[in-house]
């Protein structure tokens, strides 16, 4: 709710005082610090902000970590754990604490558990983002994420505040495939995972579920027509059956869809919602509070998104409870957000994120919206799709909202044909961009098919030309056999006719000595050459 005077509570304490002194109270108004300590305020931590609907950001005391974004946060008692994250490109491992009652933070050092019957060895943390951490019960569980070296499938941590040990816990099953940018949501007593990035940069929207008391992995079959591959959206579950998925994006755009998979029949559906159209984003946060499900943060192509929503998960009603100007985390890409209950009041914590830089600061909203109507409550007519409001807990609050509501009843009769026509108009655009969506998915798919094709038409081309090469040199080779071959033909043609010769020879000689032995044999006559002599 706008307000001409802005005042926000400022939690301030100093490193040497927290164990000794009360937190000093401090509240910005038209940007001037002004010390509240003398009006009695004995609240300590984030029970001293006072107005709803909000953002505040909290002054903290401790070592402060590295900013950071795409890291994992979650609540166990009255402290938030923060693991990993990426700074500049660097994706980081450390776990950090802030003590929401003393506002303080601290670095863990974490260790691996020993190897036991229930787990699968020691633990090594390396350092990633875009991973999830799940509370359960007084432990935090851990899963998915970008990493330098991915694994092939993704894997469960488990992570004990008590001992400050981590351990990867023995799955039974098929294991998804390992991802980043996922969504795990508690679904009573099961951890539902929908889609992400898997290596090589392939989007995906698959969905499995881990029984957490079975530890098993089961990949159901849906119907309807499931939210297209995406990754960095927000997940949420309403009454224990239904899963929601809001926004997220491709690789060449982001989307503002939102989609319900009954858990009962396992049948997705697109629910027709009321109220304003939120504008497409990716890298937000999410967090329940009862049938209100608040989304901070996140960015398109065009810019980050300042706005906080809130979807009544009953009604589907879209609604802005609070916008923030600047670069704070609750409108930024990449930051998380956690929910804290004290007292039975409902606090929104949200960290670190990017959005020009990378943000280490800490930012708190109490919510007004209440999930239930407990005694002591006054039943009111329901705007927009909004519970009644406590009476009986804040009166002037009560009287305030009451006009606002009588207001925004007048509004609406005298707009209720422009809002109609509007809603169709904002109706038929969803469902173009819904489309167009699917036509560009269509066609990256196709360009992606038709370089694969050239790739491979590439490599049969260098494989014909070594074929070629080869029947070349085959060729050259058999010629000069055949030279070969007929040189040797000749030769033995000039062998053959010097045999012949050889012969010839051999039997002219033959001869010649048979007449000369003939001759020797016959005696000299008188008119031969012995008698010539004689």
């Amino acid at each position: 709710m706008a307000s001409t005077k802005e005042s926000r509570p400022i939690i301030s304490t100093s490193p040497d005082s927290i164990a000794s002194e009360e937190p000093k109270v401090v509240v910005v108004e038209n940007g001037k610090m002004v010390d509240v300590q003398d009006k009695e305020i004995t609240m300590e931590g984030l029970r001293s902000i006072t107005t709803y609907d909000q953002w505040t950001q909290l002054i903290v005391s401790g070592p402060l970590p590295k900013p950071r974004y795409k890291h994992g946060a979650a609540m166990v008692q009255e402290k938030m754990y923060v693991l990993g994250g990426n700074h500049n490109g660097r994706y980081l491992g450390d776990m950090q604490v802030l003590d929401l009652k003393s506002l303080s933070w601290s670095k863990l050092e974490a260790k691996a558990q020993p190897a036991s019957s229930e787990l699968t060895g020691t633990v090594t943390l390396a350092p990633y983002a875009g991973h999830s951490l799940i509370p359960w019960g007084n432990k935090i569980l851990s899963l998915a994420g970008h990493t330098r070296e991915p694994t092939e499938s993704l894997t469960v941590k488990e992570f004990d505040p008590q001992t400050c040990t981590w351990s990867t816990l023995r799955t039974y099953g098929r294991s998804p495939s390992s991802r980043g940018g996922q969504s795990v949501t508690l679904v009573g007593e099961t951890l539902v995972v929908f889609g992400g990035e898997g290596n090589g940069r392939s989007l995906l929207n698959d969905l499995h579920i881990l029984d957490l008391e079975t530890m098993t992995w089961d990949e159901f079959e849906t119907t309807g027509t499931p939210p297209s591959p995406r990754s960095e959206h927000a997940a949420a579950c309403y009454a224990d059956r239904y899963l929601l998925i809001f926004g997220g994006g491709s690789h060449s755009t982001c989307f503002s869809d939102l989609h319900l998979l009954d858990m009962q029949t396992m049948e997705w559906s697109r629910p027709e919602h009321q109220g304003i159209t939120p504008e497409p984003r990716a890298g937000h946060a999410g967090v329940t509070v009862g049938e209100n499900w608040f989304i901070t943060g996140g960015g398109n192509s065009k810019k980050g998104v300042p706005e906080t929503l809130v979807l009544n998960m009953s009604t589907f009603v879209w609604s802005v409870i609070t916008g923030l100007e600047g670069r704070a985390p609750p409108t930024s890409e990449g930051s998380s957000l956690v929910r804290h209950t004290i007292n039975g009041e409902d606090f929104l914590v949200s960290f670190g994120g990017y959005s020009g830089r990378y943000s280490n600061e800490v930012y708190a909203l109490k919510p007004s919206r209440k999930p239930s109507l407990p005694s002591g409550q006054i039943n009111e007519p329901e705007t927009n799709g909004l519970p009644p409001i406590s009476v009986a807990a804040n009166s002037s609050r009560g009287v305030i909202f009451e006009i606002e509501e009588l207001q925004d009843e007048k509004n609406i009769k005298r707009t209720g044909t422009s809002q109609t026509l509007l809603q169709t108009v904002k109706g038929e655009k969803n469902q173009i961009e819904e489309r167009l969506n699917q036509e560009e998915l269509q066609s990256s798919q196709l360009k992606q098919e038709l370089a694969n094709v050239e790739n491979r038409n590439v490599e049969l081309t260098k494989e014909l030309d070594l074929a070629r090469s080869r029947l070349s040199a085959e060729e050259a080779r058999a010629s000069q056999l055949e030279n070969e071959v007929l040189e040797l033909k000749q030769r033995l043609q000039k062998m053959e006719a010097l045999e012949k010769e050889s012969e010839s020879l051999q039997l002219e000689k033959d001869a010649e000595s048979d007449d000369s032995s003939s001759g020797s044999n016959q005696r000299p006559g008188a008119g031969g050459f012995w008698r010539w002599n004689g």
